[in-house]
């Protein structure tokens, strides 16, 4: 004996992962905009600092070489350009140059030479502390007479010092340089003053960035919000709200468009509505009657027979009166018609061919257009084979109808003229609506005929006319354009 497994219960599915963030729109404008914003203002200000910065050490290198080529040029010359002595020992060269000479503040000009005791050195220097403090540090000058190269930098308690020397020849046997020295920390310090007041300014402009943004994309975002408020107050009993549509950007035009499915929402189930009433309201009355028919049918086979007929009788009424509601709730779809090129003359001896099938009638074809039509064959022919039906109910056996069709100035007609009781003037409107029926006799039927008629007239951008006598007759006639408004290939 074997026993199976029972199956497991199936999983309930997994709503989708909704994609994106809880962020609001208006909180996510203004976040990127300040991000780039952020992200610009950077990179201009480190452009900037390395500009000034460039710009500093430039301007210590132009002055550096500036003082060299004048060392030079003294010392080219050889002697004292207001004594005119020679120059030729270090301290008589070295102290001539540097007492007519005026250093900037961070800036000090060395005179060294080599003596049996050492190092000597003249210099000329403002009196600024730090600045003197290295100008006389021996140490420092040996480090720059030691050098190999002509130029440097050498980090001080007081920042880094820049230095170039030049070397004098004096034909003698000791070793001078000219050195001289420049601090750049206060030009530096200067540079980096602009650049925090750049990041003050670019911090200010952030600020006021983000709550421009902050306002700009409310007022920005605010159709939006609309749409969205005006979406969640939308109900089915309730699609008559509208938002208001101010300019022609594309918020505008979301609105526009907004709108539009709200005139198709309301379109839907104004039509469901209507079906749902109308079918509700026609098809009650044959449900009671088969419904009683039903209950109090005996075991008479006679009687059984009869109420089979008759309950027949009421099922095929309400199957009419359903594919009459499904083709007037079809009416306002945009495939309800597909117009096509078809021959007038052709179409009026096909529609007059089907017609005579309807009734022992008197038919006759009495005119027929000639040219080419863009309608929907089958629909203009439903229309027609209506209204023949419709003369057929109100004429009698024999009777004479006639059918015809004819072109003028672009527009198609097709008309059905009966010898029937005809219409009064104050119900031509009222019997094209729908369950309506004429005060004339014949006037069987849900009173759907003419409705759909009319919407098919309709559907073509054409209408339906009538012109009658009361008590001689009628003629019901389809008016439709030869071609679609705009050469439209089709009603929608």
């Amino acid at each position: 004996m074997t026993t199976e497994r029972a199956a497991p219960a199936a999983r309930p599915a997994r709503p989708p992962k909704r994609r994106g963030t809880r962020v609001p729109a208006r909180a996510q404008i203004m976040g990127w905009l300040l991000l780039v914003l952020v992200v610009v203002l950077l990179a201009v200000i480190l452009i900037v600092r390395q500009f000034l910065h460039n710009d500093v050490n430039n301007q210590v290198t132009a002055s550096l070489e500036q003082e060299a080529r004048e060392f030079v040029a003294f010392a080219e010359r050889g002697r004292d350009p207001v004594t005119l002595q020679l120059l030729n020992d270090a301290p008589s060269l070295f102290d001539s140059y540097l007492k007519r000479q005026y250093p900037d503040r961070d800036e000090a000009l060395i005179g060294v030479w080599e003596t049996p005791a050492g190092l000597a050195l003249l210099s000329q220097e403002q009196d600024d502390t730090h600045v003197k403090k290295v100008a006389h540090d021996r140490t420092v000058l040996g480090r720059i007479a030691a050098a190999p190269d002509h130029h440097g930098v050498i980090e001080t308690p007081f920042g880094d010092m820049r230095w170039l020397k030049v070397e004098a020849n004096l034909g003698q046997g000791g070793r001078a340089w000219f050195v001289i020295e420049r601090f750049s920390a206060d030009a530096i310090a200067e540079a980096d003053r602009t650049v925090q007041l750049l990041v003050l300014v670019s911090a200010l402009g952030v600020v006021l960035a983000a709550v421009s943004s902050w306002v700009v994309s409310g007022l920005i975002l605010a159709p939006v919000r609309q749409v969205r408020l005006t979406a969640a107050e939308i109900s089915e009993h309730d699609l008559t709200r509208r938002i208001p549509v101010e300019g022609r950007d594309d918020i505008a035009a979301l609105a526009d468009q907004f709108n539009a499915m709200l005139d198709r929402l309301e379109d839907a189930f104004r039509i469901q509505r209507q079906f749902v009433d109308d079918a509700g309201h026609e098809l009650r009355t044959p449900i009671t009657i088969v419904r009683g028919h039903l209950e109090l049918l005996g075991d008479d086979p006679a009687e059984r027979e009869e109420v089979v007929r008759l309950c027949t009788d009421e099922l095929d009424r309400m199957t009419r009166i359903v594919n009459d509601l499904l083709v007037l709730a079809k009416a306002d779809r945009p495939d309800f018609v597909t117009p096509a090129p078809v021959s007038l003359a052709e179409l009026t001896s096909d529609i007059e061919a089907k017609v005579r099938s309807l009734a022992d009638r008197r038919w006759v074809l009495a005119d027929v257009g000639e040219g080419e039509v863009v309608v929907d064959e089958q629909r203009v022919t439903q229309a027609m084979v209506q209204l023949a039906q419709n003369a057929v109910q109100h004429t009698a056996e024999g009777s004479e109808i006639r059918i015809g069709s004819s072109l003028v100035d672009g527009v198609a007609t097709l008309w059905v003229t009966d010898r029937g009781p005809g219409v009064a003037p104050e119900e031509v409107e009222k019997i094209f609506e729908r369950f309506a029926h004429g005060s004339g006799p014949g006037k069987g039927g849900a009173g759907l005929g003419l409705a759909i008629v009319k919407a098919i007239a309709e559907a073509h951008h054409g209408r339906v006319r009538v012109v009658s006598t009361p008590g001689e007759g009628a003629t019901f006639g389809l008016e439709l354009p030869a071609k679609p408004p705009h050469n439209e290939e089709t009603s929608g």
